[in-house]
């Protein structure tokens, strides 16, 4: 015994060292129970109260069954009662007394029947046994409940060697609980003084409110200092009990667990461990510790895992001011050298924002065998994923507010955790994205999300807030990193230049959340919907791969060993496009969430409205319109802004309006057609032509026909708002001429498709009386602007009429040759089969083009009909429209028959039809008139003739159109006789006199500056609208740079002079002579 006691001391020595607590509060007598009474109830047999552990009134078998209620002292008591549960030493049935909560006397019966009032020695000794389950009797080892009791063998021994009574009192109550916990078995320390601590805790409380001198209060507390104690060791010094240190910390799991249950971390222990912090160093790192394993265990768990536990157990810490403070302390909550792919791994929050249904394994949980899913379940899967990760999001959100409300350096290291978040990850809006040098789409979804609603309470609809956001932030040492990204208009040198001038003051709150969320835009939903249209690419790919693969299965059907080898391959390709489809549905899923996109949507209006203020320098705005055009002197502040800040906006919208409509709201597309219009009309002010261009395609998604509105969300708002009405046609023609030279590689085609969306807005608001007067107005104030437009729709117009055409006339001879010439070999049918597909290819895609193209041609003429009469102008479209019209009614027309014409959206009687109108509208305009005549290569009379034939027969046009036209090809006959006659008149007409481009006699001969050549002023304004040179020696060269040349101009006008004079001479001889 002295051995094994010599052991204990040393252990106990070693604790106290660490406890440095009270001395140990004993029990005395007190005056209620005098000495002898005191004596004569020490027992050390198994009657003893230790033995027999006895319960209070109010005890059960669960619940708070545990914790003695105190009561009162010996002589307030008038009616003892027996303990239920227990059986009476006499054998009588107990009775039950039904008194208040606290109002109940513990009495003990003697040998002889009679009842003693319970003293404090026998309460104490009774009531610690119920709270740490311990026993003194090696006979008894359970009570009366059924719990297991703890013989502590060698407290029993210390007691009979100083002869002290064998009861439990604090005195011995240090030794008892580590012998006890160091007996346990499989049960761990922690896990039996976590039990004891719920019980001691719930005695604590019942003595409430504190009563100074209470021994029983001092009793109680006693047991709860030494219990909380033992449980640190527990945690921190685990071979305290003779076990080996575990691997994590033992607390982790116990954060886990409900707080009701006895294994779990309630509220009482927290704040008893949190107030031991100041004197016991190794409790704060019980906490870090503990916090940080539940991070590192959750980075390998996924949404498909029971990861709740661990969300709950961060949600109850951080509701305690002190830990998280401590936490963020911590090296753990943001190391120094954290790379981008480990930020959701190796932060002590990573993993929590990790979790999400686009981690690998939850998507294919989610989507299983994709392909043979239909839109019904796939549509279910994606609800419920939903509803999961908006549950967690939620969580999130209450985890990060609480940290941020916690102190001023809780919020800076949670915003600096953010900032990391978005600087590492850069590289998500590259082309080529290798995962494992990035975050992970699902983690910086969850990112974005979060700080969406950290944006929402100074989001108003007021914008009351928005003088909040400062745009100095970004020269005050922001915790963005912006030095590298592109800027709207400014090159990298000025932006630098610009930002190195630092601001002094302190960034608010705002604007530090402000800027970090169109920064987790960029890479979060922004980077996802780039890769999400990427993986429709590769799938699409993959799949005609598979088709191909197929395909040569044959080859393999009589070698079974390379047929095996085939099925492996396949399946190891069908499997990755299995992968890539559960992807593909589970980020549509997180990306078509109408609640977390009308978040967005309500962040991207004050991004508008912010954007708008800084661009035009106006505080007034929204309260006031924008003033258009935006001034001249753009703002510094405005071109060193990060391109992504409009981008952002672009992006988000586009996507909106294409794929969820119905979440814009009325306010939120006034301001977005504000956003486009203004800086389609001052598009000097983005450098990035693919910015400008995405902003004529919101506008086009923007009027696509949704349910319930036949002209989309916008296209009501365009024909009804003030500020489009005055703005928007300018600037759609403006960004067409612009977009001619974009400077992109692929410009010559990026310009029709953006072409084509321009003239879906105009077709859309053409109908808008208001429109074409205006129009109407400008076009005589801004004549040179507009000859630009029409020059450029003339060039379309040629260009794809031509195209289309000369596509047919291929089609169909490949069609005939492919029909009628059987005696081709497969290698030249294979390659006439291959043209053919190619010709069709062309043709589809120019049709349409045409189709519009000639469209708008025709509305213009009819609104702006002296602008395309221009002399630079008309003759170029009267030669345009006679080869078309010659092309299509002339003698090859038969060429353009191919099979199935509907396929490629040609049909040939409507854009004849239109051709038509295009030379009704302009027949009152004696200079097209005149041009028509003079186009000696394509004008026939017969073709005319022809026309008026088709019109009829195919009732294309009303009796009055074709009165107008036969009245028309009329005109051009005369005109034609007319000129023809005026050319025989003028007879050898000198070179010089000639216009070197069109070989025409000049009226208004201009000498260019450098190569000194003479040219008509309508032929090099017409070749100066698509090409700034000098055409002789490709100088730069403006019209205003032009000299008349008055000299030639009279030589020219004398010899028409002396030529019309000589056939007026002749004339009057041929009259003479007759008379």
């Amino acid at each position: 015994m002295a051995d094994s006691m010599s052991d204990a001391d040393k252990i106990r020595n070693k604790r106290l060292a660490k406890l440095g607590s009270q001395a140990p509060l004993r029990a005395q007598p007190t005056e209620e129970t005098p000495a002898t009474l005191n004596t004569a109830s020490q027992r050390s047999d198994s009657s003893s109260t230790n033995g027999a552990p006895t319960l209070s009134k109010g005890d059960s078998p669960v619940g708070n069954s545990d914790v003695p209620t105190p009561g009162f002292e010996a002589e307030n008591t008038e009616n003892p009662i027996s303990h239920p549960g227990i059986k009476q030493a006499n054998g009588s049935v107990p009775r039950i007394n039904i008194t208040p909560r606290g109002a109940a006397n513990f009495f003990a019966k003697t040998k002889s029947g009679t009842t003693a009032p319970e003293t404090l020695e026998m309460w104490e000794d009774r009531t610690l046994s119920n709270i740490f389950r311990l026993s003194l009797d090696p006979k008894v080892r359970q009570d009366v409940h059924g719990h297991t009791l703890h013989f502590v063998g060698g407290v029993r021994g210390d007691l009979e060697e100083n002869k002290e009574s064998i009861r439990l009192n604090t005195a011995v109550l240090d030794q008892a609980i580590l012998e006890a916990a160091s007996t346990l078995g499989k049960t761990t320390p922690l896990d039996y003084l976590l039990a004891c601590w719920k019980r001691v805790s719930r005695l604590f409380k019942s003595f409430k409110p504190v009563k100074p001198g209470d021994l029983k209060q001092g009793i109680a507390k006693e047991a709860r200092r030494l219990c909380m104690s033992y449980c640190i060791f527990a945690i921190t010094m685990p071979d305290m009990f003779g076990r080996e240190p575990p691997a994590s910390s033992p607390l982790a799991a116990h954060l886990l667990v409900e707080q009701e249950d006895d294994r779990g971390v309630c509220h009482e222990f927290l704040t008893e461990l949190i107030s031991r912090f100041p004197e016991d160093e190794s409790a704060e790192g019980v906490m870090i510790t503990a916090m940080n394993d539940l991070s590192r265990e959750l980075s390998k768990k996924s949404m498909n895992d029971d990861y709740k536990p661990y969300v709950l157990a961060l949600r109850n810490i951080v509701r305690y001011p002190v830990l998280v403070n401590l936490l963020v302390q911590s090296d753990c909550f943001l190391p120094a050298d954290v790379i981008a792919p480990d930020i959701e791994t190796n932060t002590l929050l990573g993993p929590y924002f990790r979790i999400s249904p686009l981690q690998g394994d939850v998507t294919t949980n989610y989507f299983s065998s994709p392909k043979t899913r239909d839109k019904g379940y796939i549509a279910n899967s994606q609800n419920a994923l939903r509803m999961s990760l908006r549950t967690h999001q939620i969580d999130l959100l209450d985890i990060t507010n609480h940290i941020i409300r916690t102190s001023r350096e809780a919020r800076e290291k949670m915003l600096d955790w953010f900032a990391t978040c978005v600087n590492l990850n850069h590289k998500r809006r590259g082309m080529q994205i290798d995962p494992a040098t990035v975050s992970s789409d699902g983690f910086m979804m969850n990112v974005m999300i979060c700080l969406d609603q950290l944006c929402e309470p100074f989001m108003d609809a007021t914008f009351s807030k928005i003088d909040r956001i400062d745009v100095e932030y970004l020269r005050r040492k922001p915790r963005v990193d912006i030095k590298d990204e592109t800027k709207l208009n400014a090159d990298q040198n000025t932006s630098d230049e610009y930002y190195s001038h630092q601001v002094t003051g302190q960034s608010n709150f705002i604007s530090e959340v402000f800027f970090l969320t169109l920064a987790a835009h960029q890479y979060g939903s922004e980077a996802l919907n780039q890769q999400l249209m990427q993986l429709e690419r590769d799938l699409k790919y993959m799949e005609k791969n598979i088709a191909q693969l197929e395909a040569d299965r044959p080859k393999f059907a009589a070698n079974p060993p390379q047929l095996a080898m085939f099925e492996r391959a396949l399946k190891k390709y069908t499997d990755k496009i299995d992968a890539g489809l559960a992807y593909k549905y589970s980020a549509q899923g997180v990306l078509l969430d109408d609640l977390n996109q009308a978040r967005s949507m309500q962040f991207m209006r004050y991004v508008i409205i912010w954007l708008l203020r800084i661009a035009s320098s106006d505080h007034s705005i929204p309260k006031e319109i924008v003033r258009l055009p935006l001034p001249s002197e753009q703002p510094d502040v405005w071109k060193c802004l990060p391109e992504y800040f409009l981008d952002i906006v672009v992006g988000n919208f586009k996507f909106i309006v294409r794929n969820m409509p119905q979440v814009i709201t009325a306010t939120q597309s006034d301001e977005l057609v504000t956003l486009c219009i203004t800086f389609l009309r001052s598009s000097d002010y983005i450098k990035n032509p693919g910015l400008k261009s995405s902003l004529v395609t919101i506008l086009y998604n923007g009027i696509w026909p949704v349910y319930g509105r036949s002209k989309g969300i916008l296209g009501d708002l365009l024909n009804g708002m003030p500020f489009a009405m005055d703005h928007l046609l300018h600037a759609l023609m403006k960004f067409y001429i612009e977009v001619e030279n974009t400077g992109s590689h692929s410009q010559f085609y990026d310009k029709f498709t953006i072409r084509y969306e321009i003239f879906q807005i105009i077709k859309c608001i053409w109908s808008n009386t208001i429109y074409r007067e205006k129009l109407s107005q400008e076009s005589k104030g801004n004549v040179e602007f507009f000859v630009r437009f029409v020059n450029l729709l003339l060039n379309d117009v040629t260009f794809v009429l031509d195209e289309s055409l000369s596509a047919f006339v291929k089609i169909h001879d490949l069609q005939q040759e492919l029909r009628q010439n059987i005696t081709l070999d497969q290698a030249q049918r294979t390659e006439k089969e291959e043209a053919l597909a190619d010709a069709q290819g062309k043709a589809k895609s120019y049709m349409q083009l045409t189709n519009e193209t000639v469209a708008m041609l025709k509305l213009f003429t009819e609104a702006l009909a002296d602008s395309f009469t221009m002399p630079e102008i008309v003759q170029r479209l009267a030669d345009m429209l006679d080869y078309n019209l010659d092309v299509m009614i002339g003698p090859k027309s038969s060429q353009l028959k191919v099979e199935n014409p509907q396929e490629y959206s040609f049909n040939p009687r409507v854009l004849l039809a239109e051709i038509v109108d295009v030379y009704l509208n302009l027949r009152g305009k004696e200079s097209f008139i005149i041009a028509v005549a003079r186009d000696g290569r394509s004008y026939k009379p017969k073709n005319f003739e022809n026309t008026t034939e088709v019109l009829s027969s195919k009732a294309l046009k009303s009796s009055e159109e074709l009165a107008a036209w036969t009245a028309l090809g009329e005109k051009f006959k005369k005109a034609k006789e007319i000129d023809d006659q005026a050319e025989e008149d003028l007879g050898e007409v000198p070179d010089e006199f000639l216009d070197p481009l069109m070989y025409t006699i000049m009226e208004d001969p201009v000498i260019l500056p450098t190569s000194k050549s003479s040219i008509d002023r309508s032929t090099i304004r017409s070749h100066l609208l698509s090409d700034p040179t000098d055409p002789f020696n490709r100088a730069p060269l403006k019209i205003e740079d032009v000299v008349p040349d008055t000299e030639l101009r009279a030589r020219i006008q004398a010899f028409k002079d002396e030529k019309k004079g000589k056939k007026l001479a002749e004339a009057n001889i041929m009259d003479t002579t007759a008379g």
